[in-house]
């Protein structure tokens, strides 16, 4: 039985950002000292680090089920979903149409949002309230002039797991350009890409313990693409700007571990989200799960509980060191609801009363133990101030 370390904190907070793998670290450290060379300078020296670059290209294109030379090393998720909805309507003589959905995350709502002010037409898709969305609407929604269809594989605050072969498929029929944001879903899920119609994939490295700031962009070779960033002709002419060597060497490494334990089934993530779940619905009256009804990622538990607002829970939750989320880290300090949540059910209140818990390899069974004896009394220490606040205000 694992037993934890006196002040140890309890991360469950792992769709904003996961822990660096050590041997993610030790790979990276010779391209941060040592082998420092350019690499696109033309020697010997330079070359250890071009060949770096190659080797991380051939191990993320072995996770993604794709050829190493379908992907474009960028700095993360969010230049990866600029990149494509540029690109995309740089070819577009027509009319300029994009189809998304309403729970995408900033890094595609905002890009389209700054298109729609300029004259471009985006649909935005509806989501019923376990968080799927209408194959049949979408496809409707497919008109003469769609330029390209924009959907996440899975939902960074609920985990819901859209069916995006499918999605894939019918745009292909429609002969439009398919984009999926797979930030969340890369190293969770399987994937094959290769005979894929899916035309453009995001991902970011510290999703799947890898470094910050470096991610990529998976572009079919079918797909015709045009860079976001111009510049001295790096990544085969996709993306100026000398390439971040140690970071991309990291991201290699995260994505050969990633596959490991996806090949081996050697995590026990589901399993540690199950059990939490299942007390937390069985501990706490008025608890119940965001998108309990649709697919979702093996790690992500979206909560909502009855009479508490969330930033007040996880106020209490840090006091306890145990770090989660109200929704997308992209959004703390926003005093807005959750787009996500109010998108899945638009008149509750249940947007400001969900915890999001998300787990990641680096936990353990003693730190899930905790979680669950702490969780509900932070819970019913909230109900409670709630309850005398009112007499509280009448006296």
């Amino acid at each position: 039985m694992s037993t934890m370390a006196e002040g140890e904190i309890i991360y469950l907070d792992n769709n904003a950002t996961t822990q660096l793998d050590p041997a993610v670290i030790e790979e990276m450290l010779p391209f941060l000292t040592k082998y420092y060379g350019n690499p696109s300078s033309g020697y010997a020296f330079a070359a250890t680090a071009r060949k770096a670059i190659n080797l991380a290209r051939e191990r993320l294109a072995a996770l993604l089920g794709c050829e190493p030379a379908e992907i474009v090393f960028t700095s993360g998720g969010t230049e990866s979903n600029n990149a494509v909805i540029n690109s995309a309507l740089q070819f577009e003589t027509r009319g300029k149409r994009v189809v998304t959905s309403a729970v995408e995350h900033s890094a595609v709502l905002r890009p389209c949002q700054d298109l729609a002010k300029r004259g471009c037409d985006v649909t935005s898709l509806g989501v019923d309230r376990d968080g799927n969305l209408d194959l049949a609407e979408l496809e409707a929604a497919i008109l003469p002039g769609t330029t390209l269809v924009s959907i996440m594989w899975a939902n960074n605050e609920t985990g819901v797991v859209f069916p995006i072969e499918k999605i894939a498929e019918i745009c292909r029929e429609k002969r439009v350009l398919f984009h999926t944001d797979a930030v969340q879903a890369t190293g969770k899920i399987p994937m094959r890409l290769r005979d894929s119609p899916i035309n453009f994939l995001s991902l970011s490295a510290h999703k799947f313990h890898g470094p910050k700031g470096a991610g990529a962009l998976y572009v079919s070779r079918q797909t015709r693409f045009s860079p976001l960033i111009a510049g001295g002709g790096q990544e085969n002419g996709r993306r100026g700007g000398t390439e971040n060597v140690a970071s991309i060497v990291g991201l290699g490494k995260a994505a050969e571990l990633a596959l490991k334990y996806l090949a081996e089934g050697q995590c026990n993530i589901r399993s540690m989200r199950d059990r939490f779940e299942k007390f937390m619905l069985e501990a706490v009256s008025g608890a119940s799960v965001n998108g309990a009804g649709a697919a979702r990622l093996p790690n992500t538990s979206s909560l909502s509980f009855q009479g508490i607002e969330s930033p007040s829970a996880l106020l209490l939750l840090a006091r306890q060191v145990i770090y989660c989320s109200a929704g997308s880290a992209c959004r703390t300090g926003s005093q807005e609801a959750s787009h996500v949540l109010r998108a899945m059910n638009p008149g509750s209140d249940g947007a400001r009363r969900s915890l999001r818990f998300s787990f990641g390899r680096f936990n353990t069974d003693a730190q899930i133990d905790r979680a669950i004896e702490v969780v509900p009394k932070v819970i019913e220490k909230l109900r409670q101030s709630a309850a005398r606040t009112p007499v509280a205000a009448a006296v």
